[in-house]
């Protein structure tokens, strides 16, 4: 047996007659109905009896005690690592950090450790969205390792489920800064792919026809010309794996740096080399939603980190 979590929990009066599942998500807000519903059909609910409470339709009589054993959310091979994160919101639900390049959001072959993931452990230890029973902390979207900026963590499941209803309906403001190779020649535009693994390369996302992939819309403008490159504004419609990569690359704008979609040509090469600068120089620069619990409106903004202010002021000179 796993270790559990007993939560005491007290209906009011003014429950009487709802259901057993409604009841019990008003008395224990942190976490959502249908993760409460799971865990009632799996015994983990008791009544003053000692008796197991299985059916979630139950009507209830009110002015009860429950004890509603939780599973400890596993870290799935992760552990718990003290790096430091820049956080610029956190509350009992959520919060929003601002990623330097180079960490990798989640574990995976190559990055067994090390990872936005360990670090949040650290941080939250168990206060951390546990759906599925895992500790994966509520990771609802994600950005790229060499991506620097705003990322938004669940740390209930109410809130980890409410963003994730957000994410899919394209109801999040996400805006990025990218410094792009050459002089777009239009002021602003609308990339409208679909994008999906590249056949040819497992690495590459690659732009396929209607129907192929997931639907992925980039609306770009130019913001400042850098002789033969741009710093650009990309606002998202939809966040798919390497989009803003991949599609400014398929004008001919590839990101300056990315050493995957072309933006680390001759022509930009040595200045590249003598800043020491290895990445594609892409930051999530704005991030808002609606607060899954509170229902405010969050808004969040991120300066040019040094590295891409760098390369800026080196370009623009």
């Amino acid at each position: 047996m796993g270790e559990h979590q007993t939560i005491e929990v007290k209906l009011e009066p003014a429950h009487a007659g709802w259901r057993l599942d409604r009841a019990l998500a008003a008395a224990v807000p942190a976490m959502s109905r249908e993760r409460l519903k799971a865990l009632i059909r799996s015994g983990a609910l008791t009544g003053e009896s000692g008796a197991a409470l299985r059916d979630p339709a139950t009507k209830v009589c009110g002015d009860e005690a429950l004890r509603l054993d939780v599973p400890v959310p596993t870290p799935a091979h992760n552990i718990a690592q003290d790096i430091p994160l820049k956080i610029v919101f956190e509350d009992e639900h959520l919060l929003v950090l601002d990623k330097p390049a180079g960490l990798v959001v989640h574990p995976a072959a190559g990055n067994a450790d090390g990872t936005l993931v360990n670090a949040l452990l650290y941080h939250c230890g168990r206060s951390l969205s546990g759906i599925g029973g895992v500790g994966r902390p509520g990771i609802v979207h994600r950005i790229d390792k060499d991506t620097s900026g705003l990322l938004v963590v669940a740390k209930s499941d109410v809130a980890h489920e409410g963003l994730a209803r957000q994410f899919a309906a394209h109801s999040i403001d996400r805006r990025y800064l990218a410094i792009v190779t050459g002089v777009p020649k239009s002021a602003q535009g609308t990339i409208d792919a679909p994008l999906a693994r590249s056949s040819a390369n497992r690495k590459k996302i690659a732009i396929v026809p209607a129907g192929k992939g997931k639907r992925a819309v980039t609306h770009w403008k130019r913001l400042t010309l850098l002789g033969d490159a741009t710093l650009t504004e990309c606002a998202l419609e939809t966040g798919r794996t390497h989009q803003v990569r991949v599609h400014m690359a398929s004008i001919g704008h590839p990101l300056l740096g990315d050493p995957v979609y072309g933006g680390s040509g001759k022509a930009h090469r040595d200045l590249l080399k003598s800043l020491g600068f290895q990445r594609q120089a892409l930051h999530a620069a704005e991030l808002g939603f609606t607060h899954p619990v509170t229902k405010h409106r969050l808004s969040f903004s991120s300066g040019m980190p040094p590295d891409m202010q760098e390369l800026f002021t080196a370009l623009g000179v």
